[in-house]
């Protein structure tokens, strides 16, 4: 067994063997925990399993799951390229029990699929286990039968695990692999461990405690195991190799990248890095993540461009880096199908953001290199490393990349200084939209009743005006209402909150908008009569009108979404949403436009599916099992352990809002524009109901109002237009080539009038009723008349001043276009420039034309010989 594919392959399938469910990598990014940028370890997807939140039905699972460390607290970005097993991509094979089996069959299913199934020498292995931890010592030794002198025991700095300072906890066992003694480095736990010779390929963690707030370690009922073990480093074992980058993945991706930059050197940094980034890039963009100025979007942008920054380091300037994701497919996309499906998608995201960011790249270096040469010292300054990042969009780490390279550091104490005072003024420029609760934490819950009504009964739980909490609101009053419970929908999810009114005797509160406070639905209005207190009860009253016309347009969202997908690829994702009472705007992820024929296709699939009336299914189930189901989860949203699913048609997701009971409700859904408004994201707006027909009877009032106009039944209208713009495109020819022969007569009559100065033929003048166009086909033929020849002329054409210069070849290095048009221009309040032989200049001072073009055979005489 020599490669990572043939390893990975065996791992999932020992422990599939002994009874482990095993469960496919999970995306990058997290889907139920916003605590984390990205998936950065194993365990991650069983978080909620290990912390009791969660139920699997299985007890046994092993994973080769795909992490990023290259943001937030877990980021390794800027060690790639410069260690031998730092990656911002990796694989983690790890087997996991869930109050199941513990640390006997956990140490010995490690022992037997190191030496048995892969075959390492156990005389090459070494164990370390918390220094407290006496079970693990009397296993590895007395059972496993591994030498007392090659366990050492660790403190709990290394070798005790903690998911925080409370909760699930437990020692570690980990495993190291010896690379002989010609190689530096000590076994684990003595002075000289940090060398090479000894290096960690497993991790045991057993989850046997659980932390109170004091610290006392209370024994879990179920104690748990948790492993992980880096599939680059243990194929880097397996194949005598000593850097991650010498395995059969890396040298083939290396190579790729070699290729790709024209670079020989193999052993070269730059190679290393992108054939590291490349893989993390990748992966991102198939889990959703597309690149942009925040979030995860702009730790992928950082990767790309540290990418294409080591291209130009080893003199690739053009666009190169998306040619590695074929070569990553080859490798990987056997084991990740997903890479495979998604290659074209992948490969047009990082060629685009190669582009856009190549066009500021040659500019950013050439400043820097410029002020690397100024610089005294071995600081860049913080001004400095900020007009890079502001400027030209260089993340700081391709900044400390190239100052690392020099042997410099970064200021970032004065970076921090200058990103402040920018935080600062973004704070001051913005405008936020009055809150009555002041920012209050509203201790109070409101449920929700409206999905299936839009009256009820509710009593006043809290009072807010004026940014304080009330006891009451008084008629004329803004303020804040919330009840306990409400049929009023609160802003969410793309949809906008309800508007309506709260009654009660001799009291009229106007709802205009409704929106979450904590738990609370905030009810935001108006008081119009009466007084309002504490305690009351209240009828509760949604605008039925305009949350029918919200129902239409959210329905026709989830179906826009299903097509998106048929149509353009299932790398298509929501990226945000607005439905409202008039409209419908989606965003989603693309990296070009929708042509006209996919719009036209999009529209036909989401009015097939209106029309067919489909039932709409709402359910509640667990978020996995919702998942495992085929429901879209959005991007981005945090979702609890029993999410609501929606299911029309072909579409199934997880949502929280308002829909129609069928789809036939919608009647009709027009999409009426498609736009870029991000990099990698479109966005398309419609209509539905009544707001589609009304677009509808518009277009067709517009169609018949030009029919009228042009004297032709509608559907003759593109005929009647193309034979218009026929006869007009052979008026402009006509009218080209008689204002070429005025050229060439007027060129005539002008060279004629040519005056010398000294052996020079000068033409300069003013042309009544000229254009630029017209001023340059009269240069041209003059100076296709003259030898030794220098013009000038000029007009004036809506009140400015055009001036066109020429200068014959055989004269140019005497006289320059763009010297002799500045000086003319210059007294008309312009200036302009050029070619040696041709240039172009405007004015505002029309009434010193006549003077400043008179000029002109003086200035010639002044230039001498």
């Amino acid at each position: 067994m020599t490669s990572s594919a043939e390893l990975r392959r065996a791992f999932l399938e020992y422990f599939r063997d002994n009874g482990h469910r095993i469960v496919p990598s999970s995306p990058l990014v997290p889907g139920n925990d916003p605590t984390l940028l990205f998936t950065n370890a194993g365990m991650v997807p069983f978080k909620d399993v290990f912390l009791g939140r969660e139920k699997r039905d299985y007890s046994r699972a092993c994973s080769s799951q795909r992490c990023v460390r290259a943001g937030g607290k877990h980021n390794d970005l800027e060690n790639v390229g410069y260690t031998a097993r730092h990656h911002t991509f990796f694989e983690m094979l790890g087997n996991f029990s869930f109050g199941d089996y513990f640390k006997r069959d956990a140490i010995r299913y490690a022992w037997t699929f190191l030496t048995e199934v892969i075959e390492l020498p156990a005389e090459k292995l070494w164990v370390t286990v918390f220094e407290e931890d006496d079970e693990a010592a009397a296993i590895w030794v007395d059972e496993i039968g591994v030498p007392a002198d090659r366990v050492s025991r660790i403190g709990a700095k290394d070798n005790f695990w903690a998911m925080g300072d409370t909760g699930p906890c437990g020692p570690c066992s980990e495993i190291f692999y010896d690379h002989g003694p010609e190689v530096a480095g000590g076994p684990p736990g003595t002075p000289e461990e940090d060398g090479d010779r000894y290096i960690e390929i497993w991790n045991l963690v057993f989850m046997q405690y659980d932390r109170s707030a004091d610290g006392t370690l209370n024994p879990l009922p179920s104690p748990c195991v948790d492993t992980g073990m880096g599939l680059e480093r243990l194929a880097a074992v397996l194949q005598g190799v000593h850097s991650n980058f010498e395995i059969d993945l890396f040298r083939k991706l290396i190579q790729a990248a070699a290729d790709a930059t024209g670079c020989r050197d193999l052993e070269s940094n730059s190679l290393k890095v992108i054939a590291d980034h490349i893989r993390a890039c990748a992966f991102l963009i198939v889990d959703g993540v597309l690149p942009s100025n925040e979030g995860r979007g702009y730790v992928l942008r950082r990767i790309i461009r540290r990418a294409v920054r080591h291209g130009y380091k080893l003199g690739q300037e053009k666009p190169f880096f998306h040619k590695l994701v074929e070569p990553l497919v080859k490798e990987m996309g056997d084991a990740y199908p997903e890479l495979a499906e998604m290659q074209e998608h992948v490969a047009t995201a990082l060629r685009q953001e190669e582009e856009r960011f190549s066009e500021t790249l040659d500019q950013g270096l050439r400043l820097l290199e410029g002020d690397l040469r100024a610089l005294k010292g071995d600081t860049i300054p913080g001004e400095t490393v900020f007009r890079l990042y502001d400027t030209y969009g260089f993340p700081v780490d391709l900044t400390n990349d190239i100052a690392r390279e020099r042997g410099l550091q970064l200021d970032m104490a004065g970076f921090e200084t200058c990103m402040e005072a920018q935080r600062e003024r973004a704070r001051s420029a913005s405008q936020f939209k009055a809150d009555h609760a002041g920012g209050a934490v509203i201790d109070a819950r409101s449920r929700f009743t409206g999905y299936d009504r839009l009256q009820d009964r509710g009593k006043v739980v809290a009072l807010f005006a004026d940014g304080n909490e009330v006891d009451a609101l008084q008629a004329g009053q803004s303020g804040l209402v919330v009840l306990d419970q409400t049929p009023f929908y609160a802003e969410s999810g793309g949809q906008v909150g309800d508007s309506g009114q709260l009654l009660a005797n001799d009291v009229a509160f106007r709802v205009e908008d409704t929106r979450k406070q904590g738990d609370a639905h905030g009810h935001f209005g108006v008081l119009e009569k009466g007084s309002l207190r504490l305690g009351d009860t209240v009828h509760a009253q949604v605008d039925q009108a305009r949350r029918q016309a919200t129902v239409l347009n959210h329905s026709a969202t989830h179906l826009l979404h299903a097509a998106l997908r048929q149509v353009l690829g299932t790398h298509v994702t929501q990226k945000g949403s607005l439905v409202a009472p008039d409209r419908l705007r989606f965003d989603f992820s693309h990296t070009q436009p929708v042509t006209a024929a996919q719009l036209r296709e999009l529209d036909r699939l989401v009015n097939a599916e209106i029309r067919a009336n489909h039932v709409t299914e709402v359910r509640e189930m667990a978020y996995d099992e919702a998942i495992a189901a085929g429901a879209m989860a959005l991007f981005g949203e945090k979702y609890g352990d029993v999410v609501r699913v929606v299911r029309m048609g072909d579409s199934t997701e997880l949502c929280g809002g308002t829909h129609v009971a069928r789809t036939g409700e919608i009647g009709l859904c027009k999409l009426v524009s498609e736009t870029g408004v991000a990099a990698g994201v479109r966005r398309i707006e419609a209509l539905t109901g009544d707001a589609a027909l009304d677009w509808v009877d518009q277009q067709v009032a517009s169609l018949e109002r030009l029919a009228g106009l042009l004297k032709a039944r509608p559907e003759m209208l593109e005929e009647r237009v193309s034979q218009l713009l026929e006869r007009g495109r052979g008026t402009e020819r006509e009218l080209d080539r008689l204002q070429q022969k005025l050229a060439a007569q007027a060129g005539g009559d002008l060279a004629d009038s040519a005056v010398e100065v000294g052996d020079i033929k000068v033409v300069a003048t003013v042309i009544d009723g000229g254009d630029a166009r017209r001023l340059r086909d009269m240069v041209d033929q003059l100076k296709a008349r003259l030898t030794r020849a220098a013009i000038v002329l000029g007009t004036v054409e809506g009140g400015k001043v055009r001036l066109v210069a020429g200068v014959t070849d055989d004269l140019t290095d005497r006289i320059k276009a763009g010297e002799m048009i500045n000086a003319v221009a210059s007294q008309v309040g312009g200036k302009g420039g050029g070619r040696a032989d041709m240039a172009q200049a405007g004015g505002s001072a029309p009434e010193a034309l006549a003077a400043a073009i008179a000029s002109v055979p003086d200035w010639i005489a002044a230039r001498g010989d």
